[in-house]
């Protein structure tokens, strides 16, 4: 297998950055109306100044769209942030296939009340965990109290410290390696108590997809989701572990510090995150998704109802549905969407609950810099 020796920015590469910090370029999409976004752009402006390397952003209003660049793609070469760009999304791969589980409830193919035991007999078992106990709605609103793989300490120390990253970035993982890794550890909690973000309930429901239809959970995105809406930019990638072009250059400090050497973590192997990240997709891709999602294009009333019921989250002012966030902002507006984060890659998507306003944001690095600053700006103005 091919690896990738760790590097660092050259000095050449550090000057690039510093001048791309120290004056932001913003670039908005000739043609595209772009009156009324004038505290987002500063909002933009003040990712990169903060030191996201670049900025990509879509807004979807109406019948119209606006979209702006800021800082560079590539800090190598200065080569500036495309609107166009394909980066990874990270868990907002979780509202499609919370999603295309709803479709199948829809069609009568399963219910959210069956249980991962009767679905995926004897996987979810050990220090605790029981299957039996799990229907898939707590897989889905992550009530399901299963211990999530990306908590394991092995886990983080492979994947998610520079030494361990630059090794085996490229490591081929099946979801039953992810799953063996979540069950040798203890439930965070009972099921169907308090919400606990757990990567592994989405793994499973993506193996859940699999076995009620006899395809891969990537194939039934594509032919429930990606076809029907022409997301020409968005995909489920399989093992390939670069991105599609247009795209930029990914960079993380790999670390838990904003301070110390950036790593170019561009290409990795996707399949490590399977149905709880693994996706591919743009900012313009992401505004039509979910102002269809909201409008009712991917789903019968009775189960957008269902998605758009909440339990508390883990943050005051956000409630989690079925794959779906219901975000509260400052000036009182609600939004539905999801976040996403993955080694050297932040976003964020989310749409009015009339799916008539919509925005996407991407920053190319993972250390600073805040897009929910970004969607308040967008939505609450200054």
């Amino acid at each position: 297998m091919k690896r990738h020796a760790r590097t660092t920015l050259t000095a050449a590469t550090a000057v690039a950055l510093t001048a791309a910090l120290a004056a932001p370029a913003l670039a908005a999409v000739p043609g595209k109306a772009h009156g009324g976004h004038d505290a987002t752009r500063q909002a933009v402006r003040a990712a990169v100044a903060d030191g996201v390397p670049g900025v990509t952003v879509t807004v979807r209003r109406g019948h119209g769209t606006w979209a702006a660049t800021a800082g560079v793609g590539d800090p190598a070469t200065g080569k500036p942030r495309s609107t166009g760009d394909h980066y990874r999304v990270a868990s907002i791969t979780k509202t499609f296939v919370a999603t295309v589980v709803l479709q199948l409830e829809a069609e009568g193919k399963l219910s959210l009340d069956d249980t991962v035991e009767e679905w995926l007999p004897g996987v979810v078992r050990g220090n605790g965990h029981d299957g039996r106990r799990i229907t898939l709605r707590r897989l889905l609103n992550h009530t399901s109290g299963i211990f999530d793989y990306l908590r394991d300490p092995g886990f983080q120390q492979k994947y998610m410290t520079a030494d361990g990253f630059m090794q085996h970035r490229f490591d081929q993982a099946d979801p039953e390696d992810l799953l063996a890794i979540a069950m040798a550890n203890e439930p965070s909690s009972d099921p169907g108590g308090s919400f606990t973000y757990s990567n592994t309930n989405y793994v499973l429901a993506a193996l859940v997809i699999e076995k009620a239809t006899g395809n891969g959970y990537g194939e039934e995105i594509d032919r429930r989701i990606i076809d029907p809406l022409h997301l020409t930019s968005t995909s489920v990638p399989t093992t390939r572990v670069t991105l599609p072009r247009p795209s930029s250059r990914a960079h993380s400090k790999l670390a838990r510090t904003d301070t110390g050497p950036t790593y170019d973590v561009t290409e990795l192997n996707p399949r490590l995150a399977y149905g709880s990240g693994q996706m591919v997709s743009s900012s313009a891709d992401l505004t039509r998704f979910y102002s269809a999602l909201l409008r009712g294009r991917l789903l019968p009333p009775r189960q957008l109802k269902k998605m758009k019921t909440t339990v508390p989250s883990s943050r005051a002012t956000s409630r989690y549905g079925l794959g779906l966030v219901d975000r509260k902002l400052s000036c009182g507006v609600h939004v539905w969407g999801h976040d996403g984060g993955i080694t050297g890659s932040n976003s964020d998507a989310v749409t009015t609950g009339d799916g008539r306003h919509s925005l996407a944001v991407n920053f190319n690095g993972d250390w600073s810099g805040s897009t929910e600053a970004v969607v308040e700006a967008e939505f609450c103005g200054p």
